[in-house]
């Protein structure tokens, strides 16, 4: 027995020996390789990324990266996102709404066998921008006449602009309807889905649509998406129940303590109610018994829930189309989960203010869409305490309820943008909110770290918005941002906002004026991260 095991001994150290010589001597020239990577998209709309494997035995590092605006100092290029192992040859990519880069190494026993491979862009996002569909509606799956059409999100579109057509077009692509095949089109969407009406069209079997993005002034973004056929059953039922969207949530999706609930709306519909359980509901009809809140919104696909939602647990949501007697029509969507974590001990890091905290931005994305958070681009775990609505003193108003319980060590404060825009709020007001603020955080334990708030940009609030602003903002901007850089602990956002003029809010980082979209939430997220020294 002893013989056999000294003899197993030598097998596998001379195996080891052989391994490390092929991987370290590199007899097979495995480093001057590099897998040879490409994208699958799944009938899902999830996408594959997959690659030749080397003619060795090895596993893959695949490495997921975010580009960075490189408009702040000493910001590094890209910025890893996730860094995962697979044995085979395919990577299913994360759900998002933003580019995504990759790259796939070989690794061996002893380590890197191969060259790093290139670093590519998931091909949704190269130019020109086109929508990608995500409905498929195929003579083995046909559509009913009242088909949901769905799509990746184009980032930065403010609303779409979807066509029905006879036939393909005469030229796919381009930023114009089609001459002779189109049959409806519609401007009003303001997320990426809709149900469209195909019962004008019901003695065609077969149409087809596409979809582009459009800026705040329904300025194209990009090109038309490839024009899809749908083939319709007339007899098949029309749904009846909004669809939760969730088609391109960010990876790893937290709601912020004020949740936010979006949907893709039932064609003529106009009124919508969201309920919430702390269990699974029962039926799809009626209301749930047990329901813990319900709110009911016009012309909108989403809904701010008006409460604070700190209690570890598991929460449920779903919404229906109502009459205007409050009745339902058709049924309720299907659930929706999210979990607030327990927490034992004080989190290391809050971030607190109104919406521009919150989330959301570009006009119609709200606070669920975590692509236009900076909290999503910190090197660091935060919980988001942000409140769309807020001015300074609301946002006080709420410390002991919304800051106290979380016990955070800091907490990110950007308070006021509201404020600066009403003409009733003095810069005095906001200085004295934001020095209790500093007092309340201090009497607690807590570390306040204030951001300089951000110019903003009056004209294209009044469009966005209807909204009109102080004429003084920008004095009382200069006033708080001086009492904000006298504290101990500050990060200076506003310099980096501005656009060439030196006077407003860059259009390039804010489509409506106030709030900063993706590139606006990165740059502010890559600023704060360079001052991570100032966390404890």
């Amino acid at each position: 027995m002893k013989k056999f095991f000294t003899f197993l001994l030598i097998i596998l150290a001379f195996t080891s020996l052989q391994v490390f010589v092929v991987e370290k001597a590199d007899v097979l020239k495995l480093h001057t390789m590099r897998p040879s990577t490409s994208f699958t998209e799944n009938d899902d709309g999830t996408l594959d990324l997959t690659w030749q494997p080397l003619p060795y035995p090895c596993f893959y590092r695949v490495e997921t990266f975010m580009r960075t605006t490189g408009l702040a100092n000493a910001a590094p290029a890209y910025r890893v996102i996730a860094d995962d192992f697979a044995v085979g040859a395919n990577y299913r990519t994360p759900k998002t709404a933003v580019p995504m880069y990759y790259r796939v190494s070989a690794y061996g026993m002893f380590g890197q066998v191969s060259a790093p491979g290139e670093i590519i862009l998931n091909p949704r996002y190269r130019e020109p921008l086109k929508p990608v569909s995500i409905s498929r509606y195929t003579k083995d799956k046909p559509a009913s006449l009242m088909p949901f059409l769905l799509w990746h999100v184009v980032p930065t579109a403010v609303c779409y602009e979807l066509e029905i057509l006879s036939d393909t077009p005469e030229r796919e692509g381009g930023t114009t309807l089609s001459k002779r095949r189109s049959l409806a089109s519609t401007r009003q969407i303001f997320t990426n889905g809709y149900q469209a009406d195909l019962r004008p069209f019901r003695h065609f079997r077969q149409v087809y649509w596409r979809v582009r993005a459009l800026g705040l002034h329904h300025e194209p973004i990009g090109e038309f998406s490839k024009a899809e056929p749908i083939t319709i059953d007339a007899a098949l039922p029309m749904p009846d129940k909004p669809l939760i969207n969730n088609f391109d949530q960010m990876p790893h999706f937290e709601q912020p303590l004020y949740p936010v609930y979006e949907w893709i709306p039932l064609n003529g519909q106009r009124k919508y109610e969201v309920e919430l359980t702390t269990k699974p509901p029962v039926g799809d009809t009626l209301p749930a018994d047990d329901r813990v809140w319900y709110y009911t919104v016009e012309n909108a696909s989403t809904c701010y829930d008006e409460y604070a939602r700190p209690w570890a647990g598991d929460y449920y949501w779903r919404v229906r189309a109502v009459d205007d007697n409050g009745r339902t029509v058709g049924h309720f969507s299907a659930p929706e989960k999210f979990t607030v974590a327990e927490h034992y001990t004080r989190i290391t890091t809050a971030i607190f203010g109104d919406s521009i905290t919150h989330g959301g931005g570009a006009v119609s994305y709200p606070p669920c869409a975590l692509e236009y958070s900076y909290g999503t681009y910190l090197d660091f775990p935060v919980i988001n305490l942000g409140r769309s609505g807020d001015t300074s003193r609301t946002s006080l108003e709420r410390f002991t309820t919304d800051v106290l319980p979380w016990q955070p060590m800091n907490l990110l404060i950007l308070m006021g943008s509201n404020s600066l825009r009403a003409e009733e709020i003095s810069a005095a007001d906001i200085i004295d909110d934001l020095t209790a603020m500093r007092n309340l955080c201090e009497d607690n334990d807590i570390r306040p770290i204030f951001l300089t708030l951000m110019p903003i940009n009056p004209a294209n609030i009044a469009y966005a918005f209807q909204a009109e602003t102080d004429p003084k903002w920008h004095d009382k901007l200069t006033i708080v941002n001086a009492f904000i850089k006298k504290q101990k602990y500050f990060i200076d956002l506003e310099p980096y906002f501005y656009d060439s003029s030196r006077r407003f809010l860059d259009t390039g980082l804010s489509i409506d004026g106030l709030h900063p979209d993706i590139k606006g939430k990165m740059l502010m997220a890559e600023i704060v991260n360079l001052h991570k020294n100032l966390l404890r």
